[in-house]
This record gives C-alpha cells, sequence and structure tokens, in this order.
C-alpha cells in the first residue's frame, strides 16, 4: 500500500502543479465571483448582464469542473490508502489507473493556450470555384463539421445559410460553442479540395471543387477587438427569402463593410435591422481577430485585406474520390483513405 499511496500523491502533485501553471486558480476565483454575483435577484434586472455572466460561469464551470472532481477522488483514493485495507487494493489500483488516464486528457487540452483557443468558433463556409459541384461540396462541408460538432459533444447554430439554385450551398455562417472550440478547429481554416466524379455532369466526368472554410474566434465582447466606427460603411438592404409574414417588407438587412480591409460581412437572417447588425458587428471583430493572428499585427490599424482565393494552389487539405479514395493534408502530409468515415464527422486525427 505504501507504493501506491506514494504514487496517489504525485498523481495529486501534477495536477496541481498544471492546475496553477494554468493559471486556474485566477478562473476559480472568476467563477465563484460569479456565483455570487448570479444568487443575487437584482442581477436580472439587466438582462444583458445577467445572460452574459450565465454564459462565463457556464463556460468556467465546463474547464474547471474534471479538474476539480478529479482532486476530489485523488484525495478519496489518498484516504483509502492510508486505511492500509489490503482488500481494496484491486479496486484502488483501477481508481488509479482511471485517475492517470483522466489526469493526461485533462493536460493534454492545455496546450490550447493561444490568445482566442478558449473562444467559440464563426465558421464561415463558402463555395469556391468548380459551379455547381463546389456548391454540393460546401454542403458536403457543412454536414462534416455539424457531425463532428455533434459526436466532440459541442453546441451548433446555423447563423445563416445561402443555398444554391441547382443545388448545395453558396454559403454558410454556423457558431460553435464548447471548451476550446477554437484551439479545437483553427487548423481548418483554408481552402478544402475536393476531386470526383461529378454527379451534375452528364458524361459523369471527373471534377475538382473548392470551398472555403473560415475559423474565426467569436468576439462576443467589443473591448476584445475594438473597431473604429470611422472605418465602416453600413448599409441596409430588403432581404431576400420565400416570402411570408413580414418578409422582404422592411429594410432588415445588413452589410457592413470594414473600409481599410475591405472586409464585408452581410447578414439578413434576423427580422429586425438591430439584431442583424448586431450579428454582423460579431462576425467582423472575429475576422478581424483571425485577420491579425495570421499577420501578426498588434493593431486592427495595420491590417491589410485577405487575398487567398478559394481556388487551385491554396488548398490546404485534399479529399480524393476518384480514382482512389484519400484525404490528405498539404501541410502536415498527415493522410486517411477512409474519406467516407471522414466526410461523416471523423475529423480527430486531423485536429490533432
Amino acid at each position: 500500500m505504501h507504493e501506491t499511496k506514494k504514487r496517489v500523491v504525485e498523481l495529486i502533485n501534477a495536477l496541481e502543479k498544471s492546475w496553477k501553471s494554468a493559471g486556474f486558480t485566477e478562473r476559480q476565483q472568476k467563477l465563484e465571483k460569479f456565483t455570487i454575483e448570479l444568487e443575487d435577484p437584482a442581477i436580472w434586472n439587466d438582462n444583458l448582464r445577467a445572460q452574459e455572466v450565465s454564459k462565463q460561469h457556464a463556460k468556467l464551470k465546463t474547464v474547471l469542473d474534471p479538474w476539480n472532481s478529479l482532486h476530489a477522488k485523488l484525495q478519496e483514493l489518498l484516504e483509502l490508502t492510508e486505511l492500509e485495507d489490503e482488500s481494496l487494493k484491486d479496486e484502488i489500483h483501477t481508481q488509479l489507473a482511471s485517475a492517470q488516464k483522466q489526469l493526461a486528457l485533462l493536460q493534454e487540452d492545455l496546450k490550447y493556450n493561444g490568445p482566442y483557443d478558449d473562444h467559440d468558433v464563426i465558421l464561415r463556409l463558402h463555395a469556391g470555384a468548380g459551379g455547381v459541384d463546389a456548391m454540393d461540396w460546401t454542403a458536403m462541408l457543412e454536414r462534416m463539421y455539424l457531425r463532428w460538432a455533434e459526436k466532440a459533444g459541442y453546441k451548433t447554430e446555423v447563423i445563416e445559410e445561402s443555398t444554391g439554385d441547382e443545388a448545395g450551398i453558396k454559403s454558410a455562417v454556423i457558431s460553435v460553442s464548447g471548451v476550446n472550440a477554437y484551439g479545437k478547429l483553427q487548423r481548418e481554416h483554408g481552402v478544402h479540395r475536393l476531386v470526383r466524379l461529378s454527379p451534375f455532369n452528364a458524361d459523369n466526368l471527373r471534377q475538382t471543387s473548392f470551398a472555403m472554410v473560415e475559423v474565426l474566434p467569436q468576439i462576443d465582447a467589443p473591448e476584445e477587438v475594438e473597431v473604429d466606427e470611422k472605418d465602416l460603411r453600413v448599409d441596409v438592404f430588403r432581404a431576400g427569402g420565400h416570402g411570408g409574414q413580414s418578409v422582404n417588407t422592411t429594410d432588415s438587412a445588413v452589410r457592413i463593410t470594414h473600409i481599410p480591409t475591405n472586409i464585408v460581412v452581410s447578414i439578413q437572417n434576423e427580422r429586425s435591422q438591430l439584431q442583424n447588425k448586431e450579428t454582423a458587428m460579431k462576425i467582423l471583430r472575429s475576422k478581424l481577430a483571425q485577420l491579425q493572428l495570421e499577420q501578426h499585427a498588434e493593431k486592427i490599424g495595420e491590417l491589410k485585406g485577405p487575398n487567398q482565393e478559394a481556388a487551385w494552389g491554396n488548398q490546404i487539405r485534399n479529399y480524393v474520390l476518384h480514382p482512389y479514395t484519400l484525404v490528405k493534408d498539404t501541410k502536415t502530409k498527415f493522410e486517411v483513405k477512409d474519406v467516407e468515415k471522414v466526410l461523416n464527422g471523423e475529423l480527430e486525427p486531423f485536429l490533432n
């Protein structure tokens, strides 16, 4: 039992060291502050503040609870080893092995320590070169990411979607919420290329299609990325749609152009012009934050406009369905032969 007790103490020390180096002590204090704030009924007099605190509270709990639970479990194990009861030996060994695996997984998550790694994600998909095939390919990618998120326990919401005239989608905006969502998905940012026999070609010829995947850290707080109002051009227009009450009757759609970078964000999903503007600004701030990371710029004013096209030569990953099957990253050279598995959301090998 002495050796087992020593291993438990080593695990507790390793956990506490990781906790401290990750800055979780400060986060725990913040969590406790939010808990006290939410227990005060007066907070609900300011609905927006209450929603923001609730969101931050839930996010911190999701991160810290597994660490606190494991620490409590190890303390219980330590107490059991001090009983010197040989009949508990097998049970303690089983629990210790489980705790070691759990700690290894928690420590693995600590690699997500970039400035926005713990943020939620705004995923923007755009059809590139390839006509109808490219729009169908964009819809396939949307399905792939939604399936991955569902399997990984992330919450998703399709904010906006523009369907193709014949098939697929021209573009989509999706929010992905969960622990280290941006840290997990950031490597998906770039052009994705598909090679297959086209289902839209009468001669069933091989077709190459492209789609752009933008992975943006969701910037909820305006102070995180400050945008000068003088740098914005805001246009309102009549929302398109399939008709119905209050649709196409008001100028509720909003288009915001960031003049220095020429980034354009257009939203028409909500009924209210104000809601559309808020969503567009959130996406614009997120896009500027991503651009800042890419260009290593200290200030928004130093940014240049993005210039990557969803076309040949820019792809980060190739998905080949004909004449053979293969998914291959162009940078890491990592590859998987089972394309269907990847398209069904099995993305972890690429994300890791």
